[in-house]
């Protein structure tokens, strides 16, 4: 006895239904972002790494250890400090032009300052506004250089966090100098100055170089033209001359101190006192009134400096510059 076809079958004459494929995306997936967070972890992880790197090196004395405690304690807190950032206000900047930003810039920071101040500098009073002038122009170059062939990446939120990242990477590099140079003496290696001067050096990272790029650089971009074109107006230059007068304070405040102590002390303003750079056998009194307008000092320039990037990021939001200014064009 024959069956009936069934109707579903290839013989029954019926063409069965068949199920199309699923549509590929239209376009290839990006690339992993990172988990809210990682700041978090990198900061307590990179912590950890220096520590027992720091514990090693003493209780071993290798001085193959050396870079790597430098390297860490110099560039722990700048890179997290930019991995906030990108994290927070940065993801659609891209890695690569903060990545860019933070070696590249801060390489060639540190390069052109190190070139300009020794040809253009000499020792003097003035010494530190000249210092002031020329470190914060190169960062701005740096970045400038770095955005070259990014005419799209324009807007006041784009350039506090990419002058802030180049100022961090400036500050990473110089770290790690000032750390080296701590550490070579003519008696040998000295571990101790090493961590000293980097856990001063980190403690201070957040409230130099990269507050005072982060505001020159955001008012740098939110004037670049659509074309790419960089627009040195008014506001650019007095940004700029602006951060680097805090830069010169910030670097002067030792001998601000000194010189306001010598006043109030009535110790005489002799020049021994300044090319020394400290008092000789100073009473208690001149040592509390050193600290206070030293570390007091610092604090009031890095309250100004944050309520100028306050002012300059309230102004972003309040006037839509992602939108209107733009932060970057995205092409599929």
């Amino acid at each position: 006895m024959n069956r009936p076809s069934d109707p579903g079958s290839p013989s029954s004459g019926t063409p069965s239904a068949r199920r199309s494929p699923p549509a590929p995306p239209p376009y290839p997936p990006g690339p992993a972002q990172p988990r809210p967070g990682l700041w978090k972890r990198c900061l307590w992880g990179g912590i950890a790494l220096w520590l027992l790197t720091a514990i090693v090196t003493y209780a071993t004395r290798n001085s193959n250890l050396l870079p790597t405690l430098i390297l860490l304690g110099s560039f722990l807190v700048p890179a997290v400090f930019v991995l906030w950032a990108y994290e927070r206000h940065g993801r659609d900047l891209g890695a690569t032009v903060i990545l860019g930003c933070f070696l590249t810039g801060g390489i060639l920071g540190v390069l052109g300052a190190s070139v300009a101040e020794s040809y253009l500098l000499h020792p003097s009073v003035w010494v530190f506004v000249g210092v002031g002038l020329i470190e914060e122009a190169v960062k701005l170059l740096a970045l400038m250089f770095v955005l070259r062939r990014h005419p799209g990446i324009r807007g006041m939120r784009a350039g506090l966090v990419l002058g802030a990242t180049v100022g961090f990477g400036f500050a990473a590099f110089e770290s790690a100098g000032y750390a080296f140079n701590a550490a070579v003496t003519m008696k040998g290696i000295d571990l101790r100055a090493l961590l000293e001067t980097e856990v001063l050096r980190g403690v201070l990272a957040p409230f130099g170089h990269g507050l005072w790029t982060a505001i020159a650089g955001g008012v740098l971009l939110a004037y670049r033209k659509p074309n790419g074109r960089f627009h040195l107006a008014a506001p650019v230059i007095g940004a700029y001359i602006g951060v680097a007068v805090l830069h010169s304070l910030w670097d002067s405040m030792h001998g601000i101190a000194l010189w306001l102590v010598a006043e109030l002390t009535d110790t005489g303003l002799s020049r021994e006192l300044f090319a020394q750079g400290y008092i000789v056998a100073p009473t208690d009194e001149q040592q509390h009134l050193f600290t206070l307008f030293s570390v007091g000092g610092m604090v009031v320039i890095t309250l100004v400096a944050l309520a100028w990037l306050r002012s300059l990021a309230r102004r972003a939001r309040d006037t839509g510059a992602e939108g209107r200014q733009g932060t970057r064009i995205h092409t599929p």
